[in-house]
C-alpha cells in the first residue's frame, strides 16, 4: 500500500512538474566553476578539513577533494562550500529502488 501511495504522488508531482528535490529528500548539487558547490537537502556535515570534506544526504554520503575549502551560508537544507574544489564523489547508501 505505501508504494501505491508513493508512486501516486510521484504521478502527481510530475503532472505539476513539481522539481524532484522539492517534494522529496533527494539532494541537488550546483557546482559554479572550481570554487563553489551547493548541496541543497543535505543532512550534516560528518568531516571537515581544509582539503577534505565529508557531507551526508538522504541518500549516501558526498566526499569533496580541494584546497581552501571553506563552509559558508549554511541553512537547515543547504551549505555551500567554496574554496579550490579538485573532484567529488558521491558514496550510494540506500539502493532507490527499495523505496
Amino acid at each position: 500500500m505505501r508504494n501505491k501511495k508513493s508512486r501516486n504522488y510521484t504521478k502527481i508531482d510530475k503532472m505539476l512538474e513539481i522539481p524532484k528535490e522539492v517534494c522529496s529528500n533527494v539532494p541537488k548539487i550546483i557546482i559554479t566553476g572550481f570554487e563553489e558547490m551547493i548541496i541543497e537537502n543535505f543532512k550534516g556535515i560528518l568531516e571537515y578539513e581544509e582539503f577534505y570534506v565529508r557531507v551526508n544526504t538522504y541518500i549516501g554520503i558526498i566526499n569533496i577533494n580541494g584546497y581552501n575549502l571553506n563552509l559558508e551560508n549554511m541553512t537547515n537544507d543547504d551549505i555551500k562550500v567554496t574554496g579550490k574544489i579538485e573532484s567529488f564523489d558521491i558514496e550510494r547508501t540506500i539502493d532507490e529502488r527499495d523505496e
